[in-house]
């Protein structure tokens, strides 16, 4: 089992996260972090993770400070940053500081599944050892290539779907789609529209609540609570 430490300040993220991690075949979450501080104590006590999925924004460091201290100290535990920052210079800065991969917020758990699938193939090419030709070589790299994450149908907004994503994500429970639209200030037909493609991809799960006239009501709670 490939352990991993979560690290995101927002604790109902690094939470999703985690839950999607535990649902890939071969991953477990050994903890999670919510500030470069945390994070850098949490390598040096055990279980020490094999792999760190790593926000950007913490409240005290950046998360490329966090790798280069990482180094600094020794660790050559594996990164893969998971973060909203998507300026070039930052991702330029994550691959020089030895950052595996980079995965944009936000993402489906699809998106998170295929990074770590090409994260265990590139375990799996490295485990044998000894001495490589340049077709292993091209091997051990082309490890990582991860197919692009299937994008969203036709006439739906990437910017609706993450404010109707993230009005689940911070819920207590679960919420109709009239609750979602007056939330995210859509209208109900489209937070319905939404809500729909979030069950159909498996990100969200609907209940039913029945009501004094007997016709349940539609509700969705996010995946990684129900």
């Amino acid at each position: 089992m490939i352990g991993v430490l979560v690290v995101d300040d927002d604790t109902r993220v690094a939470a999703v996260n985690a839950a999607y991690v535990e649902k890939v075949a071969g991953f477990h979450v050994v903890g999670e972090a919510h500030s470069a501080a945390e994070a850098l104590r949490r390598l040096e006590s055990p279980p020490r993770p094999d792999l760190v999925l790593l926000d950007h924004h913490l409240p005290d460091e950046t998360g490329l400070a966090v790798v280069r201290e990482m180094r600094r100290r020794g660790h050559q535990t594996d990164v893969i940053m998971v973060t909203a920052a998507r300026d070039v210079a930052t991702v330029q800065a994550a691959m020089r500081h030895g950052a595996l991969q980079y995965l944009v917020k936000p993402f489906a758990f699809a998106g998170l599944r295929t990074k770590l699938e090409a994260y265990a193939r590139l375990r799996r090419t490295l485990d044998g050892g000894g001495e490589a030709e340049q077709a292993e070589v091209d091997r051990i790299f082309a490890a990582l290539s991860v197919p692009p994450e299937p994008g969203l149908p036709k006439g739906h907004s990437p910017g609706t779907a993450e404010l109707v994503r993230r009005s689940l994500m911070n819920a207590e429970g679960p919420l109709s789609a009239q609750e979602v639209a007056a939330r995210t200030g859509v209208s109900r037909q489209t937070a319905q529209r939404y809500l729909k493609l979030l069950e159909r991809t498996g990100r969200a799960r609907l209940t039913l609540k029945y009501g004094d006239a007997g016709r349940p009501e539609h509700r969705y709670v996010w995946a990684a609570r129900a």
